[in-house]
């Protein structure tokens, strides 16, 4: 198999089992399995911010939620301590749900291995494609959930978190942040966090 044909057989099945999701997003009037339209968009802010991403790297956009669902954030302490161990397990649980479908695609040991090393977020802000990926989830975060948080929350918890995103970002990342469009509160906000 060609490497365009592996890599779109890869998408293929990760979005075959984001498909599955119980829980739908509605976008533009249309309803889908919530975790799918994540990885899509996962996929469209990687191409756009890093085009020449390496196979790893657009495998890894591709299934970083993959089946996440099947573990609720309810089944952990709804604490700090709770969340932390939550997103622990979920982490671990993704690399090895993708290491199952790269091995039905014929990828090597070493791909899939690499593409466990940053679902994992090893070596964030001293390994290149870690700080590529943890920039576009928060670019995915600020540009597709962002606004619909505001609404549900406090601006001292918004800013709290802003300020915790803008952190785990690049240069780059901010740059390429500050470009998405935000409403007029969203921007106040930002701006606020970032004083």
């Amino acid at each position: 198999m060609e490497a365009s044909q592996k890599l779109n057989k890869a998408f293929e099945l990760f979005d075959a089992a984001n498909s599955e999701d119980p829980n739908e997003e509605v976008f533009e009037g249309v309803p889908f399995p919530k975790e799918l339209l994540y990885s899509q968009r996962m996929t469209a802010v990687l191409d756009e911010f890093e085009p020449d991403a390496s196979v790893a790297l657009q495998l890894t956009a591709r299934c970083q939620h993959i089946c996440r669902w099947e573990i609720p954030r309810d089944s952990y302490e709804m604490n700090r301590v709770g969340y932390l161990q939550w997103r622990q397990e979920l982490k671990k649980f993704h690399a090895e749900k993708a290491a199952q479908i790269l091995k039905e695609v014929d990828y090597d040991s070493q791909l899939i291995d690499r593409v466990q090393f940053l679902l994992l977020k090893k070596k964030l802000k001293r390994d290149q494609e870690t700080q590529t990926l943890e920039d576009v989830i928060c670019l995915v975060f600020l540009k597709y959930y962002f606004e619909p948080f505001l609404v549900k929350h406090d601006d001292d918890k918004i800013i709290s978190i802003l300020k915790k995103t803008w952190k785990k970002m690049s240069e780059k990342g901010q740059q390429a942040a500050l470009q998405l469009n935000f409403s007029e509160k969203g921007k106040a906000l930002i701006a606020k966090a970032l004083e």
